[in-house]
Formats: structure tokens, C-alpha cells, sequence
């Protein structure tokens, strides 16, 4: 039998944790995992990971940021005049917000500032600039 190879239709389990252990996904509960190898389906790490396993093998996979989320982007940063946020929107910290690009693209963007004037929202993935851990389990392969 060969191993998982680019093309090929996975079924995973996997818990995904930060390099101190805090768990941010999991398919635990839920049916596995399912996508194309190399599709650009997953992050990079996870593609790379999984080619050469065979169905029931289970690892662990360690992806630096720059085969995950990629690093924390400035530019994705946009500081905002208040007024120009509607008043029935809430402005805590850590409030997930959608904005549309000029293209008409929905982002999905992060309250991680308030001021007095002006409103930081940030663009960036919540995994961005983290390196990452992936206990994986091969389900199936199609």
C-alpha cells in the first residue's frame, strides 16, 4: 500500500494546540476532516505533513508559522475613525467584526485597540505569527 500523496482525498482527526499546549481546534466529536492533499485546502505544513502515511498512523506534526498562518502582517492593521463605525456595534477588545474590501470580499477583522478617536481593527489570522502543533490521525485515503 503507498502513502498519502499530492491528489489524494483524506479523511483526519486531529487536535491542533499552540507551542504551550493551549488546544484552538479539534475534530474531536465531530466526523473527521476531509480534503485534498495539496489542494490548498489546509495550511501548507498540514499538506506536507500528511504525504508517505498510510490509513491508521497517527504523528504529530510541528509547523513553524511560515508553513501555517504565515507571520503577522502590519499592513493588515487599519486604524479607523470611531464615528465612522455604526453606534450599535460593540468596540470591546478581542471583538470579531466583518468589513468588506473594496472588491466586495468579506474579512473578517479583530477589535485589538480603542481610543477616544479611532478603532484598530487587525486582518490578520488569530494563528498568525504562531508556530503550531498537529496531533493527526489518518482515517481514510480516496
Amino acid at each position: 500500500m503507498t502513502g498519502v500523496k499530492n491528489g489524494d482525498t483524506v479523511r483526519i482527526h486531529y487536535t491542533g494546540k499552540l507551542t504551550d499546549g493551549t488546544v484552538f481546534d479539534s475534530s474531536e466529536g465531530r466526523d473527521p476532516l476531509e480534503f485534498t492533499v495539496g489542494a490548498g485546502h489546509v495550511i501548507a505544513g498540514m499538506d506536507a505533513g500528511l504525504e508517505g502515511m498510510s490509513v491508521g498512523e497517527s504523528k504529530t506534526l510541528e509547523i513553524p508559522c511560515a508553513e501555517g498562518y504565515g507571520p503577522i502582517n502590519p499592513a493588515a492593521r487599519q486604524e479607523i475613525p470611531r464615528e465612522g463605525i455604526p453606534e450599535d456595534i460593540p468596540l470591546e477588545l478581542g471583538t470579531q467584526l466583518q468589513m468588506q474590501s473594496p472588491d466586495g470580499q468579506v474579512l473578517p477583522v479583530t477589535v485589538v485597540e480603542v481610543g477616544d478617536e479611532t478603532v484598530t481593527l487587525d486582518a490578520n489570522h488569530f494563528l498568525a505569527g504562531k508556530d503550531l502543533i498537529f496531533d493527526i490521525a489518518l482515517v481514510s485515503v480516496s
